[in-house]
């Protein structure tokens, strides 16, 4: 830990509070990946797979879920790689939902692991990424519509994704055995 980092009492990296535009902005995706992480931890296969009110959704489909998204972003769009495996062999356009459905079907450690991976990977490859071109880099697949986003656009992004999921965190954690926190 660097002498400038704080960490909070759950073991989270707080994000600087003072440095450059990318380190502000990575600072405060692995906060939110962090909170994740804490909302997930200590839970086993039936904790992960606890539903809350209507909703389907699930501790255990937010990790998997998120791994798709990591990969999606920083590997497929990013850099432009092909999907590997679990992604690769999927069916998208017959089963749209399949990381959200299938996630009941994985053990945690697998669900953490494969999580815990696809944000490794990610940033090794936004370092890449900013060694490059910095937070200008474009993304190597450009949308539909031809617009390519930058790495700047794909951080802030990933800091909203993670944000508002982490919200579905906190009520599903709430639901399972009590703890709340931020």
């Amino acid at each position: 830990m660097a002498a400038h980092e704080h960490v909070d009492e759950q073991g989270r990296v707080e994000p600087p509070v003072a440095d450059g535009e990318a380190a502000t902005l990575l600072g405060f995706l692995d906060f939110q990946r962090a909170t994740l992480a804490w909302k997930c931890s200590g839970l086993d296969a039936d904790a992960l797979g606890a539903t809350t009110g209507a909703s389907a959704m699930t501790l255990g489909g937010l990790l998997k879920h998120l791994a798709l998204v990591e990969h999606d972003w920083f590997s497929r769009s990013l850099h432009g790689l092909d999907r590997d495996e679990p992604w690769g062999s999927v069916d998208w356009a017959s089963d749209p939902d399949w990381e959200w459905r299938t996630a009941a079907d994985d053990a945690p450690e697998r669900l953490l692991a494969l999580w815990e991976a696809e944000v490794a990977r990610s940033r090794e490859l936004t370092a890449q990424a900013l060694a490059a071109d910095g937070l200008d880099t474009l993304a190597r697949r450009a949308w539909k519509d031809g617009r390519t986003p930058s790495l700047r656009w794909i951080l802030v992004h990933m800091i909203e994704e993670y944000a508002r999921h982490n919200g579905h965190a906190d009520l599903l954690r709430e639901s399972v055995d009590g703890q709340v926190g931020e």
